[in-house]
């Protein structure tokens, strides 16, 4: 059974912080949309997403990644990754995407970008 994405959202100065609390897959791909597309509405300076709880990201919850960069893109809104897991950081590796993100360990680092 797949359980709800649950998306822990924060400010940090005029960044938004999102933190998924679990894996970003087809079930759970459009939750994280919608958060982002939210988050984007306050026009925050950055948006950094808190990937140090989610362990494992499908084709959608690539795809969902892709899109906020070209979202945060047209709303002239920084965009960083914060906290890879092996895993994840790997799948963003093999897809050359890791390129396209800025990425920081912690979401500390990530805010100040």
């Amino acid at each position: 059974m797949n359980t709800p994405l649950v998306i822990k959202s924060s400010m940090v100065e005029q960044t938004t912080v999102l933190a998924p609390q679990s894996d970003i897959d087809m079930a759970r791909a459009p939750s994280m949309r919608d958060a982002i597309k939210s988050a984007l509405e306050s026009k925050p300076s950055k948006l950094v997403i808190d990937l140090s709880l989610v362990d494992y990201v499908d084709s959608s919850g690539i795809a969902t990644l892709v899109e906020t960069l070209k979202w945060t893109r047209e709303a002239k809104v920084g965009l960083a990754l914060a906290g890879l897991r092996p895993r994840v950081k790997t799948l963003l590796d093999i897809t050359k995407l890791t390129a396209l993100f800025t990425t920081r360990p912690t979401v500390e680092e990530a805010c100040k970008v």
